[in-house]
């Protein structure tokens, strides 16, 4: 079987989807890779250090033609896919909610789809979770870019000049960035503060030495894939009203609210940040997805009534080498996890509760039965 492997042409995108060390790895299992030439150079991976274990370099054309298998990062172009030899297997994020065309475009040319989105969270599949590996990097980037804008420090110091308190840190949603954020909040000394509408995670939040925010918001929960679920208008009020306060008191506020497949909820509106300190930093994980904070912008940082608000896409590509690492590692379990050495083959098995769950397309046509019931109520 063959692998290749093309560098990822979305602007601004440094990630890499395999690293040397994990094409060693499957190349002693078996397995024949074949990358795009350059494809390191955005972590400073020569060609040579994949040629060393076994690799061969080819044009983006011959890999993606010759390939039975390819990995990458982002979804690809629509018009690329004609590209890609029939009956080949196709593995990145692929947002397949969202990008009809695209995915009725990988039907069509009788491409198999797997969205890496769409890896079932379950302990089975934890080591080829790839939204979790890199959202725990995102928490980590969030903290740094705050403290760099804060005019203040996070730990508390004491001086013969005086004793300097330690910053109010605030995390919205204690999910994997969330928690990470939070943790790396602690590691630098300031003092952190969290909420989620999930009561599940208060345990989580304080055996990190965080405080729990708690809010009666009636009945929440969480998806049987460990979402949050939405709240109703009136439940946003409620919790709006009671992280006002808490924001107002806090000198950096990190959200990180998200609902898969779904615009993100506003969480932080202009009224709560009119109450915030002037030089008081904001940190917009969900930008991409319509945003937590009223005001914030992709890519861009803001300023609204003398608070920054900062809304930065592709977070964990902004630690590009140690998140090219994991990504490369969670694709690396998943290809080992069903490749078969005895008789030298790709298990595809439809009735594996994995592969079902991020299968999107295959033998020329949709398959996965949530993107099917998303559009038949769409």
């Amino acid at each position: 079987m063959l692998i290749g492997v093309v560098k990822e042409t979305h602007s601004g995108e440094r990630r890499v989807s395999l690293v040397p060390a994990s094409a060693d790895k499957l190349i002693k299992k078996g397995l024949k890779i074949q990358i795009e030439s350059g494809l390191g150079e955005s972590i400073n991976t020569a060609d040579d250090e994949y040629t060393k274990v076994g690799v061969e370099i080819k044009s983006r054309k011959e890999v993606l033609a010759s390939s039975d298998m390819i990995l990458r990062l982002r979804k690809p172009e629509t018009d690329e896919i004609g590209d890609i030899k029939k009956s080949a297997i196709h593995v990145s994020f692929l947002d397949p909610y969202n990008e009809k065309d695209l995915v009725d475009s990988f039907a069509a040319a009788g491409v198999s789809a797997i969205s890496m989105e769409m890896i079932p969270r379950s302990t089975l599949a934890q080591k080829m979770d790839a939204l979790s590996s890199q959202a725990n990097l995102a928490g980590y980037v969030m903290v740094i870019l705050a403290a760099e804008k804060l005019d203040k420090i996070l730990p508390m110091m004491m001086t013969p000049s005086g004793t300097i308190t330690p910053a109010r840190v605030f995390v919205i949603g204690a999910g994997v960035a969330g928690l990470q954020a939070i943790a790396t909040a602690k590691r630098l000394g300031a003092r952190v503060e969290a909420f989620d509408t999930r009561e599940v995670v208060e345990e989580q939040v304080q055996s990190l030495g965080a405080k729990f925010i708690k809010v009666d918001l009636g009945e929440t929960g969480q998806t049987k894939d460990g979402y949050a679920k939405a709240l109703t208008d009136e439940q946003l009020k409620m919790q709006q009203d009671a992280m006002a306060k808490v924001c107002a008191n806090s000198d950096i506020v990190i959200t990180t609210a998200q609902l898969f497949a779904r615009k993100a909820p506003r969480i932080i509106t202009k009224e709560m940040i009119a109450n915030m300190k002037p030089g008081s930093v904001i940190v917009d994980m969900a930008v991409d997805s319509g945003g937590n904070v009223e005001g914030s912008e992709p890519d861009k940082e803001v300023d609204i009534n003398g608070v920054k608000v900062i809304g930065f896409s592709n977070l964990p590509g902004r630690v590009a080498e140690n998140a090219s690492q994991m990504y490369s590692s969670n694709l690396t379990n998943f290809v080992e996890s069903y490749w078969d050495s005895d008789i030298k083959t790709f298990n595809l098995n439809l009735e594996d509760d994995i592969i079902k769950g991020c299968l999107i397309t295959h033998d020329g046509k949709l398959v996965n039965e949530r993107i099917i019931e998303f559009r038949s109520k769409s």
